[in-house]
C-alpha cells in the first residue's frame, strides 16, 4: 500500500512538473494577432502595454526590468502606457514626459512604489510635478515636457496603438507584431516571452538574414 501511494505521489509530481515546464501553447499562453501588425524596428520587437495603477503591472515590473537587462541582442523592448479611462492619462503623460527628458529609468520604480506601496494619489500635473521634483527631477522642465507637442503626439499614438493591437487588459506583451501574451503570472510571462521570441526568431526576416550571415562567416573562418 505504501509503495502504491508513493508511486502515485511521484506520478502526480511528475505531471505537475511537466505542466510547469511545458512549451508555450497557442490559446493557453499566447494568442496570435489577426491581422499581424508592422513593427518599428528590424529587431524582434517587444511591446509592454501597462498603466502605473495596475497591480498586475506592478508585480510584473521587476521581472520584466531584470529580463531587459540581459535580453538578447536581436530584441528591442518599448513600453506603451494605456489610457482606458481619462483619469489614467496624467500618468501616461508622466511616462512620456520623463522618457523625453531621459529620466524614465530613474523614475519608473519610484512611480510604481509611490502608488502601490506608499499609496500616494498622483492624479494631475500639480501632484505629479511635486512628486517628481522630490525625486530630483526639475519640476519646470517636467511640466514643459508634460504639456509639449511631442508628448501630445505620443499620447495620440498610444491611444491609436490600443485600438490597433486590440488591448483590453494590462499588462499585455506583444512580440514581433504577431504574438500576444496576457493574463499569466509574472514568472510564466517571462518564460512564455522567451519561448515566443524563439518562435519569432525563426521567421523574422532581418534576424534570419543576420543569423545566416553570421553562420556563413563562421564556416568560412573554419
Amino acid at each position: 500500500m505504501k509503495k502504491l501511494l508513493k508511486s502515485l505521489v511521484i506520478t502526480v509530481m511528475l505531471v505537475f512538473a511537466s505542466q510547469a515546464f511545458a512549451a508555450a501553447q497557442q490559446g493557453r499562453d499566447y494568442t496570435l494577432l489577426n491581422p499581424a501588425q508592422p513593427t518599428d524596428t528590424k529587431k524582434i520587437e517587444v511591446l509592454e502595454f501597462f498603466f502605473y495603477q495596475c497591480g498586475h503591472c506592478f508585480h510584473l515590473h521587476p521581472f520584466l526590468a531584470d529580463w531587459e537587462k540581459s535580453m538578447p541582442a536581436d530584441v528591442a523592448i518599448s513600453y506603451v502606457p494605456t489610457m482606458f479611462y481619462s483619469s489614467t492619462e496624467p500618468l501616461a503623460r508622466t511616462y512620456f514626459a520623463l522618457e523625453t527628458m531621459g529620466k524614465i529609468k530613474q523614475m519608473d520604480d519610484a512611480i510604481y512604489q509611490a502608488i502601490h506601496v506608499k499609496q500616494l494619489d498622483l492624479y494631475d500635473l500639480d501632484t505629479i510635478g511635486a512628486f517628481v521634483a522630490s525625486n530630483g527631477v526639475d519640476r519646470k522642465t517636467f511640466a514643459s515636457n508634460y504639456q509639449s507637442f511631442t508628448v501630445n503626439s505620443k499620447i495620440e499614438r498610444a491611444k491609436q496603438m490600443l485600438r490597433q493591437y486590440a488591448i483590453d487588459g494590462t499588462p499585455t506583451l506583444i512580440v514581433d507584431g504577431k504574438y500576444k501574451i496576457t493574463g499569466l503570472q509574472p514568472a510564466d510571462t517571462i518564460r512564455v516571452l522567451n519561448e515566443v521570441i524563439a518562435m519569432a526568431r525563426k521567421t523574422h526576416p532581418a534576424v534570419g538574414k543576420a543569423s545566416t550571415a553570421a553562420g556563413s562567416k563562421a564556416k568560412a573562418q573554419h
